[in-house]
């Protein structure tokens, strides 16, 4: 009946049935159609047809993160091209029987794929969604912990699998906090894990090697990596030569920063052919509160899935419940077997500062709850294995004196809700720069979203790992520059499905110039926190000019930092590489990068760094940009020439940026940034310019 009806507006059978979206027959008459508005009014002058009404999009309660940054589930896509995006995550294994990583609706895998699937008795096998699983393990270490398989024993692995590319799964929760949508970037797109991560030795760094080596091959279209921690010494570091080489073959690195923010230079895969992503926070918290029996609820920050069984239960201090008097100084931070089962059975008990897992002897030791004391603040709220919370040292203070004023203390630790807090913020974990391995390059790149993030776990591995936690989960959230950088990496793959044919340069470029600028009132350390600014999904895809690079100009690049031609083996494949040959002029930038920084080897001496860049139009011709220069007190940025005009898409235009730092004789200004923008009527591209004294920022 609804063809016959689309038929008689359509004039066929056939486009009527091209037409046809939805036919609902079972509980309702009705039916979804691809209409014009001038056939909208139309069909519903027919007599057949009560009513017409447009198609809507409900605004999802989702998991947050894609929504936050700007790319909702009704984004443009090109699925035909997604479908054929081949991402390959370096990690811990994946967990094939999760919803994340079903193959519904999807063909076989693309014809340029030659990976392998490796076949174990404890891994069902690949798909057409997880395309290739193998496993790395150096020989000799072994642990029973460790599945000699593809398999995800750690929960990591499947988590940034899912935030790249994992399906749309309804009703994601962790025991109903951050209950939404949990979905990828690039749903459509394909999986090739490589497992290079274990229990005790973590990732080998021949592993990684042999892993880039087999990624390369196999035909993925790009690598994330959220592990790190190796060398600032390009040649040397295995993450920096593997990516090296699979940008060669156009292959495109997105990689974790680190987490051993804030201290300074702390940033890791740091070479300038890698995508390299600091954490940010998005608006959304979660908070563990405890009532105290005299009426007052205190804040903590904290995942507790647990509801009370009681309005009230007693409350001990941890030194009160010691095993004996010697151990009061032990007890009294909740240390592993330091506490007397007698004392806090059925309590909740109150544990000075701490590792921030005091939780787990708690429990052991069979107490209601803990409340943690926390020495700092925490932006990434931790998930603990009983009711508890994690308190500041103020309100701990409260606790403390609320415990020593009565006979007869008590609290409860409610289960944890969600909050709004301002977001962005470049989160306190995330490694800072300056960039360690380069003094010029400004490192990290990047933030996306890496706190409390939800995603696919392991059924292999409780929801901690730590002794006592009996807490298992489909869906778990999770924190860090690993979080973060799958959220790049699903982007790049994004603006890959809508430029095909763009270097991996090109991608970085059309991601870095197109962020959102983060706020330095918030973020002390600035560009160092948050490299260019927060990732900003759709206009990345569009992003007009774009800053091109390929091997030479890295080596280039390494050879004006000082390398020569016997270090820059591993990268070049000669030994006989002569580096006089491709160095650039005297004072100039040796790279075509979208941000600017320059170190002033003296802060008390007037600087100049002369900056050449070459910039390509990918968006449509003719267009003319125009510069805006942001300069703080204290330097000088002049761009020539100040127009950039193009006559046809593809078109390369170079200028070159002059920054001139002035002489600070008090040395007070560790670092200064602005900015410049080319500016269209269509587009907007900004790149960073950060200036500082690597002498005076990190004077050891």
């Amino acid at each position: 009946m609804h063809v016959n009806v689309l038929s008689t507006l359509k004039g066929s059978d056939g486009e009527a049935r091209k037409s046809l979206v939805h036919s609902y027959t079972k509980s309702f008459n009705a039916f979804a159609a691809h209409l014009s508005k001038k056939e909208a009014n139309r069909i519903s002058n027919m007599d057949e047809v009560l009513s017409v009404s447009p198609n809507g999009y409900r605004k999802l309660h989702t998991t947050k993160s894609w929504d936050f940054i700007g790319l909702p589930q009704t984004t443009a896509r090109k699925l035909k091209v997604e479908r054929d995006i081949i991402v390959g995550l370096f990690d811990s294994g994946i967990n094939m029987e999760s919803e994340s990583f079903k193959d519904t609706g999807l063909g076989p895998p693309p014809p340029k794929w030659k990976g392998t699937c490796d076949r174990h008795s404890n891994f069902s096998g690949c798909n057409n969604k997880v395309i290739g699983a193998r496993y790395f393990k150096l020989d000799g270490f072994k642990n029973p912990l460790d599945i000699l398989s593809p398999a995800d024993s750690e929960g990591h692995g499947s988590h940034t699998s899912a935030t790249i590319a994992g399906n749309l799964v309804t009703n994601a929760s962790l025991y109903g906090l951050a209950n939404g949508t949990a979905r990828g970037a690039v749903p459509s797109a394909r999986i090739a894990m490589y497992k290079v991560c274990w229990t005790v030795i973590g990732c080998s760094d021949m592993d990684i090697l042999a892993a880039f080596d087999s990624a390369i091959h196999d035909g993925v279209d790009l690598i994330s990596i959220s592990l790190g921690g190796g060398t600032s010494d390009y040649s040397t570091d295995a993450i920096a030569i593997g990516s090296f080489h699979a940008m060669k073959k156009g292959i495109l690195t997105v990689a974790s920063a680190g987490n051993d923010g804030p201290a300074p230079g702390s940033v890791s895969n740091n070479a300038p052919w890698i995508f390299t992503v600091a954490a940010s926070g998005i608006d959304r918290a979660f908070r563990s509160n405890v009532s105290l029996g005299n009426g007052k609820t205190i804040e903590g920050v904290g995942i507790s899935g647990f509801e009370p069984e009681k309005k009230m239960y007693p409350l001990i201090h941890g030194a009160d419940a010691a095993r004996n008097k010697d151990g009061q100084d032990i007890a009294r931070f909740c240390q592993e077997d330091s506490l007397d089962p007698r004392k806090v059975n059925g309590k909740v008990v109150f544990c000075e500062t701490s590792n921030g897992f005091a939780d787990s002897p708690v429990k052991l030791a069979g107490g209601a709850g803990t409340i943690i004391e926390s020495e700092q603040f925490v932006d990434d709220a931790p998930i603990l294995i009983i009711p508890a919370t994690m308190v500041s040292f103020d309100n701990a203070g409260v606790i403390y004196q609320y415990i020593n004023s009565t006979r007869s203390p008590s609290a409860v630790i409610h289960k944890s809700k969600e909050v709004k807090v301002p977001a962005p913020f470049a989160a306190s974990f995330s490694s800072r720069g300056p960039n360690p391995g380069s003094a010029n390059l400004l490192k990290p790149d990047i933030a996306a979203p890496g706190i409390d993030i939800l995603a696919a776990y392991t059924p292999l591995k409780s929801l901690t790992g730590r002794e006592g936690d009996t807490q298992f989960t489909k869906y778990s959230l999770m924190s860090g520059t690993s979080m973060s950088c799958p959220h790049v990496a699903g982007v790049a793959a994004y603006v890959k499905s809508f430029h095909p044919d763009w270097s991996p340069s090109m991608i970085k470029s059309a991601i870095i110039t197109t962020a959102s600028p983060m706020s330095k009132k918030f973020n002390s350390e600035a560009e160092f926190a948050y490299g260019s600014g927060h990732l900003n999904p759709s206009r990345a895809k569009d992003p007009g000019l774009v800053y091109e690079a390929d091997d030479l100009s890295y080596i280039q690049f390494l050879c004006h930092e000082g390398y020569n031609g016997s270090s820059l083996a591993n990268l070049v494949g000669s030994k006989n590489f002569n580096c006089s040959q491709v160095l650039p002029g005297p004072g100039q930038d040796a790279l075509n990068y979208p941000t600017i920084q320059l170190n002033l080897k003296n802060s008390r001496w007037a600087t100049t760094g002369v900056f050449k860049r070459l910039a390509t139009n990918v968006g449509p011709a003719p267009a003319v940009f125009n510069s805006t220069i942001e300069a703080p007190p204290g330097l000088i940025i002049k761009v020539r020439p100040k127009t950039l005009t193009f006559t046809k898409t593809g078109q390369k235009k170079s200028f070159t940026v002059r920054v001139k730092a002035k002489a600070d004789p008090k040395a007070t200004n560790q670092m200064a940034s602005g900015s410049l923008v080319w500016r269209s009527s269509r587009y907007l591209v900004r790149s960073p310019i950060v200036v500082y004294s690597l002498e005076s920022f990190m004077p050891h």
